[in-house]
């Protein structure tokens, strides 16, 4: 399965946004929905290309209501994530996924909530270290060339 992480802005309540808008909660009402972050909803979809489509689907809400919508695909990385354009990228054919491993946007985790994230480049095969501020955790997301170089 296919997982969509969908991260709010800090100034709203993602799951008041999304599910109090009729079209929105309309394409979410499928899925069962998970917090696994402060201020997140996350999904299982069965492909990278249905995780694409429900974001260009909810995209009206994702410009505004959204900092970072992420996408996990097992098959190219248990743990790490990807950004919604490097998926697109990839359901596109436009980016090879064994290429994807190096450009990295590095989250810290406090308390449940991902803070500052950090733009990385593998070294030697691993994830350098985060060291914006003291963290429980980190979350890692592959990231497009564009969007690495800011």
């Amino acid at each position: 399965m296919t997982r969509v992480c969908l991260v709010g802005a800090p100034d709203v309540d993602l799951s008041y946004e999304l599910l109090s808008r009729e079209t929105a909660r309309a394409a979410l009402s499928t899925y069962e929905l998970t917090e696994p972050f402060y201020n997140s909803l996350a999904l299982d979809t069965v492909s990278v290309g249905a995780a694409v489509s429900l974001m260009n689907d909810l995209n009206w809400y994702l410009v505004r209501y959204v900092d970072d919508a992420l996408v996990r695909e097992p098959s190219i990385s248990a743990d790490e994530w990807l950004s919604r354009k490097l998926a697109t990228a990839i359901r596109e054919s436009e980016v090879d996924p064994s290429e994807t491993e190096n450009l990295l946007k590095v989250y810290g985790v406090v308390d449940g909530e991902l803070v500052e994230p950090m733009f990385l480049t593998r070294v030697g095969g691993e994830v350098p270290e985060y060291d914006l501020r003291d963290v429980n955790d980190t979350v890692v997301v592959r990231v497009t060339e564009a969007e690495f170089s800011g």
